[in-house]
């Protein structure tokens, strides 16, 4: 097999030197600000060695990846009375989109689209103050990634609320069918503050272990799911992780993955590593652009394609 650290450096030179970057996400003003040149690739192998290239080490928002922890959290506590709350199929549509809701009456089609992610948090709050369920998630990742320096962006989680108005208009629509159960504003403050946890590449591809070990955390042997229920997390990540671009991911990349519209990809090979890419620039679906063009040289040059070399 290639040299894997060799390969994640010849990457990360060749992605910094690309002119085609995206745009950043402007619609949030703080991440206006991202340096669009930035680029940074980490891989954490099953054996727990990390190779990382380019700005693998700087922090960034997260955002939507936190709905694959969201996920989990839910899932280990209620289980599958989760998709009584969400649907698992491909949304088709933009990741901010209210037109489903209104058809399938407030039931988001899967929890990795805006509203789907904000059901999934009420579920989490429901009997629980905002800042104690806030505060679990951000243990939670700090215990994946070993590393209890994680924290959130308040900048980032500020500049969310002022301007999330498509957001509340999806919690609002879901609240009148029945589908939320807390208060919108403290719902809305919790998904707003998750997806704003900075994370680097390496943080983030070490928090990402458990779901390409079969569920559990090397760290310390023990699971932090179920070698079935870790199956169906990936399983949900390759159709819907990319929202209206899943299928573009999928064809080109083949591996699970989960992007977040500061530039982060977290992308799966299943028994061999996860991976975490960042590049600010989005492309037309929200996705990072050069995030997606290097997991595809990744993936071929590594033969990790879930679907074959």
């Amino acid at each position: 097999m290639p040299d894997l650290d060799r390969v994640v450096k010849e990457i990360a030179e060749e992605m910094r030197a690309r002119a085609d970057r995206g745009a950043v996400a402007s619609y949030i003003p703080e991440l206006a600000r991202v340096d669009a040149g930035a680029f940074g690739l980490a891989v954490v192998d099953a054996d727990g060695h990390v190779a990382a290239g380019g700005d693998a080490d700087t922090p960034f928002s997260i955002q939507s990846i936190s709905k694959v922890f969201t996920l989990t959290l839910a899932l280990g506590k209620f289980g599958d009375r989760v998709w009584q709350r969400v649907g698992r199929e491909p949304s088709g549509s933009p990741f901010n989109s209210i037109v489903q809701l209104e058809r399938e009456r407030g039931i988001p089609r899967n929890p990795f689209i805006n509203a789907g992610a904000i059901a999934i948090t009420d579920l989490i709050l429901s009997g629980h103050q905002p800042r104690e369920v806030l505060g679990e998630i951000l243990r939670f990742l700090q215990f994946l990634a070993g590393d209890p320096s994680i924290s959130i962006d308040e900048a980032v989680a500020a500049s969310e609320q002022r301007t999330g108005f498509r957001n509340a208009a999806l919690a609002n629509y879901m609240k009148s069918f029945g589908v939320m159960d807390n208060p919108v504003d403290f719902t809305l403050g919790v998904y707003f503050h998750h997806c704003a946890i900075a994370m680097s590449c390496r943080q983030l591809a070490m928090a990402g272990r458990f779901l390409a070990l079969s569920g559990r955390n090397p760290a310390t042997g023990h699971a932090v799911v179920q070698a079935e229920r870790a199956k169906r997390i990936n399983a949900i990540m390759l159709t819907c992780g990319h929202y209206d671009g899943s299928g573009e991911f999928a064809y080109r990349v083949g591996l699970p993955g989960k992007s977040g519209v500061g530039g982060g990809i977290l992308a799966i090979a299943p028994g061999k590593a996860s991976i975490a890419v960042w590049s600010p620039g989005l492309d037309a679906a929200g996705n990072s652009h050069l995030g997606r063009v290097a997991l595809e040289a990744l993936t071929k040059r590594l033969g990790w394609s879930v679907f074959g070399a």
